[in-house]
């Protein structure tokens, strides 16, 4: 009879446990749809406070209710909203319009080269070409600060007039990598005749710039198979005449191939290559 009164009165504290989270939870819904709600506007409200005075144009974007029924809308300028389009299309932008196509392309083929499979892995690649980006449009991007970011910060230029002048530096940087057959095959192919340099269009330069770095590429990756592909057939030579016909030449290669590129300092010769083929 103990046993049983105990069980019950443990069974009624669960259910009253569950009864009293419940109502808790219930009481919390709204308490934190509040709080969200409170945090976006706060969010709002700090990309309106960073954006700049003279933006009079806006878009409803949050509306809250208060704890009297009156409601607040916040809103967001175009400006603002422009800006942040513009950060969705950093990747492309790194791509096609930066040395980081023509790094990352040799590293791979370098990787496929070596015979290394996943070592080093595309995580690391990718930083190194990040990295050696960095390195090489740092001239570029100091021009770019110089006569366009730093007089639209003085209020030296319009904003028309500062992006302008901040494309200059990268459209020279581009002019200068991109061959003059591609160029003029894009032109040829839009219908254009291109008196000057300063008459071609970004429509016509964006493509043939990745096009004239991909060939590039290439072509550095071709210097850098040679050498490995002497090694695989040395050892494919050496493995079939000793009658070891099963075994992969591959597997035998590998290490060779990785003490050539060491004992070469292989590294270093790749990152002077690739920086170097920058300068003009």
């Amino acid at each position: 009879m103990n046993v049983r009164s105990a069980q019950a009165v443990e069974a009624e504290a669960r259910v009253a446990g569950a009864r009293s989270r419940c109502a808790r939870a219930r009481c919390r819904g709204p308490a934190e749809a509040a709080a969200s709600a409170g945090v976006a506007a706060f969010a709002v409200l700090a990309v309106l406070a960073a954006a700049p005075a003279h933006a009079q144009q806006s878009l409803d974007l949050l509306t809250v209710k208060g704890p009297g029924g009156a409601t607040e809308t916040w809103s967001v300028s175009l400006q603002v909203l422009l800006f942040m389009t513009v950060l969705s299309l950093l990747p492309a932008v790194l791509i096609t319009m930066t040395a980081f196509t023509r790094i990352v392309v040799v590293l791979a083929i370098l990787r496929q080269g070596l015979g290394t499979q996943q070592t080093p892995s595309n995580q690391i690649l990718v930083g190194i070409a990040l990295f050696l980006t960095a390195f090489v449009m740092a001239p570029v991007g100091a021009r770019v600060y110089d006569e366009g970011v730093r007089p639209y910060l003085d209020h030296k230029l319009a904003p028309a007039a500062a992006l302008e002048a901040a494309a200059e530096p990268v459209r020279e940087f581009m002019l200068n990598q991109t061959r003059d057959n591609d160029l003029a095959l894009f032109a040829r192919l839009a219908g254009r005749d291109l008196a000057s340099a300063a008459d071609v269009p970004y429509s016509l330069l964006l493509p043939a710039f990745v096009t004239s770095e991909l060939k590039t590429a290439f072509e550095v990756g071709f210097v850098l198979l040679v050498p490995f592909l002497v090694i695989d057939l040395v050892v494919a030579s050496a493995l079939m005449s000793v009658g070891m016909v099963m075994l992969s030449p591959l597997i035998v290669s590998l290490p060779f191939k990785i003490m050539l590129f060491v004992l070469v300092d292989g590294w270093t010769l790749v990152m002077t290559t690739l920086a170097g083929s920058f300068v003009h």
